[in-house]
């Protein structure tokens, strides 16, 4: 078998084996392409192109029309004996890459909406993928901190790629090479795919699930319940990525608006948080039932929302304030990402890991459908509205802490 690596001790990471490494660097190098565009894309089609937020806001969410498929089908895949983990993973970086060399090379709104819908599909099968190689190489009691790993190499790499992209930009505005860059980036995963990571399923856990497969886990009454609260934060995560740039960009420090370079420095620093408080809360929340830390993910997102729309309306409290809602932000999202995936591969049957993450998966096709729409029309409202937009998010979370309460009781009291 593959050697095993020694990480540091005192961060609570056990030995992994090499695939999981190899794994982790291949998502560090996707995700600094996908740094180079993450926040830059509403700002470059909306103030150089020329579209409408609103019309940006339903482009972007179309990547989640064509990500239900993809994820769809990436379940199903995972799950094949025809398929399997590996050969889905490299097919969906294939088309991811080239979604954003679609994007990079885009004129108008079709350019927009084709680019997003491709990038869509590719990333609605990479995560089932991805997600399940991740609970075949990890053991049960170190599933929540192997997840929180491959998060912080995410993380990690949009950190650089969020980095670098705001300099270039602030430099040259070459938004367009940037999207190329993460096409490339994509591909230079499917390259360490194909070299070096094997099918990782073991014998008898890849079959035909088909139809049945869906079937049972859609009458899954906790795992749905879960989906619930799941696309509540995930369309959370949608709204900080998506639509925060653009206020900030518009709206920010009283209507005056700050800086691409500034917006960049401000989503560094929520890079960084996540980056150094990923593996800590990991460890922290192993205490806490999945419910309970989900609760403490939801509450971080009331928070920053909170911040976000504070700082921009009190004079001489827009960057601070901005700095500290990064930071509740990042709190929120690092308590949500290891939890979530390893609480679904806890409800899943070990040859419906695919299926199971499928569904996880696609509650971020709903968020990122719903928020960005929702966000792009509120951008084209006029001030006190947009501010006020936050303020609502913040109440919303009300509803997902009376969903956990229910999922709690039914994840101690087992099935249906």
């Amino acid at each position: 078998m593959f050697k095993r690596f020694r990480p540091i001790p005192a961060l609570g990471l056990n030995q992994y084996s090499r695939e999981i490494w190899i794994l982790a660097l291949g998502r560090l190098l996707s995700a600094i392409g996908t740094g180079f565009t993450l926040f830059y894309l509403p700002i470059f089609f909306v103030n150089k192109v020329g579209l409408s937020a609103t019309t940006v806001g339903f482009g972007v969410s179309s990547a989640a029309l064509t990500g239900v498929a993809g994820r769809f089908l990436g379940g199903l895949w995972v799950d094949s004996e025809g398929w399997g983990r590996r050969r889905t993973l490299f097919l969906s970086l294939f088309i991811a890459g080239l979604g954003a060399l679609v994007l990079g090379i885009s004129q108008n709104r079709w350019g927009l909406f084709g680019g997003n819908m491709l990038l869509g599909f590719g990333t609605g099968l990479y995560w089932p993928a991805t997600e399940t190689m991740v609970a075949d190489l990890s053991k049960p009691d170190q599933r929540r901190q192997a997840y929180a790993l491959t998060r912080l190499a995410d993380s990690v790499g949009q950190g650089l790629g969020v980095i670098v992209g705001g300099l270039l930009i602030s430099l040259a505005e070459v938004y367009r090479w940037l999207f190329i860059g993460d096409g490339i980036s994509f591909w230079i995963f499917l390259g360490l795919v194909y070299v070096l990571l094997p099918e990782t399923a073991a014998p008898g856990a890849t079959g035909k699930p088909g139809w049945g497969a869906w079937k049972q886990a859609i009458t899954d009454r906790r795992l749905l319940l879960y989906a619930l609260v799941n696309c509540q934060i995930t369309g959370y995560i949608a709204l900080m990525i998506n639509t925060l740039p653009l206020y900030l960009k518009n709206f920010a420090d009283q209507g005056q608006g700050i800086s691409e370079l500034q917006i960049s420095i401000f989503f560094t620093l929520n890079l960084i948080f996540s980056v150094l408080l990923q593996i800590p809360t990991a460890k922290f929340l192993q205490r806490y039932r999945y419910a309970q830390a989900l609760g403490i993910s939801l509450l971080f997102w009331g928070l920053g929302f909170a911040g976000v729309a504070t700082a921009s309306r009190l004079p001489g409290l827009t960057y601070p304030g901005t700095g500290l809602a990064m930071l509740l932000l990042a709190i929120a999202t690092v308590s949500y990402t290891p939890v979530a995936s390893a609480l679904v591969v806890e409800l899943a049957p070990h040859n419906l890991r695919g299926v199971y993450l499928s569904i996880n998966s696609q509650c971020w096709a709903v968020g990122y459908f719903v928020g960005p729409a929702i966000g792009g029309i509120a951008m084209d409202l006029n001030q006190p509205w947009v501010d006020g937009f936050w303020l609502i998010m913040v109440t919303s979370i009300g509803l997902g802490f009376v969903l956990l309460r229910w999922l709690d009781r039914w994840m101690k009291s087992g099935p249906r």
